[in-house]
């Protein structure tokens, strides 16, 4: 018994018309619940902190580095930069003083080099303890 005689085969079809309409309401919903954050690359404001300024101790030793790399210890500018003549402005501004502490007081814009052969000047003087002056943030 052929039930099927007059009856045509359908070929099954897809419409994609509901499934483009689909596919466009979620990317309407992704876009707008997108959240889009620019992230800065290395963009360094130093030195700032909001530490209240320590009583100054007899036992320091202020190194000050200016932006264009001039050093000076105390008062007095050094005329070469080098580690050795560092390392010798560092002794006789020390002088008969125990251990003292290295204060670095470097320009935002100076360079890192300058502030690391100031460090290596310190560890050749035999000065372990070495610190760094910021200045509070403006407000």
């Amino acid at each position: 018994m052929n039930f099927h005689r007059g009856r045509g085969f359908d070929e099954p079809e897809i419409n994609l018309i509901p499934l483009i309409d689909v596919l466009l309401v979620i990317i309407i919903f992704l876009m707008l619940t997108t959240t889009y954050a620019k992230f800065s690359g290395l963009e360094i404001n130093l030195p700032t902190a909001d530490a209240s300024k320590p009583m100054e101790q007899p036992n320091e030793i202020d190194v000050a580095v200016s932006a264009t790399g001039q050093v000076m210890i105390g008062k007095s500018p050094l005329a070469a930069t080098d580690v050795r003549s560092i390392s010798e402005a560092l002794r006789r501004a020390a002088g008969d003083r125990p251990d003292p502490l290295i204060v670095i007081n470097a320009d935002a814009k100076a360079t890192h080099q300058s502030v690391v052969d100031i460090m290596q000047a310190a560890q050749a003087a035999g000065y372990p303890h070495i610190s760094f002056a910021t200045q509070s943030p403006p407000n």
